[in-house]
């Protein structure tokens, strides 16, 4: 792992967007604003205000066909060197890949795997 902290994002899936931007905003005092991911696969993100200038991972809440809220709802993603190659190595290690790497545009690479436990996480880099 390179020298970066290991989990650098978070999303937070949501079924209602606008009763959860209102929660979210009204609870923390702060106004989420919109990201628009590359591609139209019915994904919604709202993202907390952050940067890479402030302490901690940056995060939003999410709407994606697919992927339900609830217990196992939160995706914790983790810095990689490259995301696609980490993926390879849950199979091998006995878990499996939920979503194959992909752009992400400008923020890099994503993908998303489950551990041997079920959970699902998230994998991240700019490669």
């Amino acid at each position: 792992m390179s020298a970066v902290n290991s989990v650098n994002w978070f999303e937070l899936y949501v079924r209602d967007m606008d009763r959860a931007r209102a929660f979210y905003e009204a609870v923390f005092a702060v106004a989420l604003q919109p990201l628009k991911p590359p591609g139209d696969d019915g994904l919604e993100m709202w993202e907390f205000p952050g940067g890479p200038d402030r302490y901690g991972a940056n995060g939003a809440l999410c709407r994606m066909p697919g992927v339900e809220p609830g217990p196992g709802g939160t995706v914790v993603y983790f810095a990689t060197e490259h995301c696609g190659d980490a993926a390879e190595r849950v199979v091998a290690a006995g878990g499996r890949i939920m979503r194959p790497r992909m752009s992400i545009g400008p923020f890099g690479f994503i993908a998303l795997v489950f551990d041997t436990e079920g959970n699902l996480i998230g994998l991240h880099s700019m490669q």
